[in-house]
Order: structure tokens, then sequence, then C-alpha cells
């Protein structure tokens, strides 16, 4: 049974400005896997913009917001990226389904959670 979807879109540069302007905002909201993933990548903004979208509709579709740090995306080794929720067992799902996607302007995140109860 399907409990909560959520899509969220950005702009590339929005994500380039915030990281230019507070080198901070980083460590505040990316783990140190999405920020050593996103730093190996030709356009690093890029990749951090879809990361800081799938943050945005995993928390749409839960209601509610967490910590940017106990939600990130990690890849399989397929390059499928997948959603890792910190103490995952204390919300109402079982299973996260994320897709993203990214051009040089733009990136976007699906996310839909499920309960099998």
């Amino acid at each position: 049974m399907i409990v909560g979807i959520g899509i969220d879109f950005i702009e590339v540069e929005r994500i380039k400005k915030l990281v230019e302007k507070s080198p901070r905002f980083v460590q505040r909201i990316f783990t140190p896997q999405e920020i050593e993933y996103s730093e190996g990548k030709a356009n690093k903004h890029q990749h951090l913009a879809a990361r800081f979208a799938a943050k945005e509709a995993f928390f749409k579709a839960l209601g509610r917001r967490i910590r940017w740090t106990d939600v990130g995306v990690v890849n399989l080794s397929s390059g499928q990226p997948q959603l890792k929720v910190k103490e995952k067992d204390r919300f109402p799902f079982t299973d996260v389904h994320l897709s993203i996607a990214h051009l040089a302007e733009y990136a976007m995140a699906i996310v839909i959670l499920e309960s099998r109860e």
C-alpha cells in the first residue's frame, strides 16, 4: 500500500549559489557519502541538486521534515539511486522508492513510500 508520494524540482544554479555563499550549507544538508559522490563528478552542483530534490521529495511523501542528514541518496553498483533513512523503523513505511533525474540546469526527484501492512 502506498502511504506517501513526494516530488521536487530544483534549479541547479540555486544549489550552486547556496554552496558558494555558505560552504557550511553542504555539511548541514548532505551526508558525507553524498558529498564524496558529488565531489567526484564534473558538475558537482548538478548531483547535489538531485540529492537535495530527493530529500525534499522524501519530506513531502513523509508529511514532515526530519534532519537533512538523517536521509541520504546512495547509488547501487548498477547506478540505481536509493534513499537511506536513519532509524527507518520509527516511520510508517517499509519501502522507499526513488527516482532522480538531472540536466545541466535542473534536477528532480520523486519518492514513493510503501507499507506492506
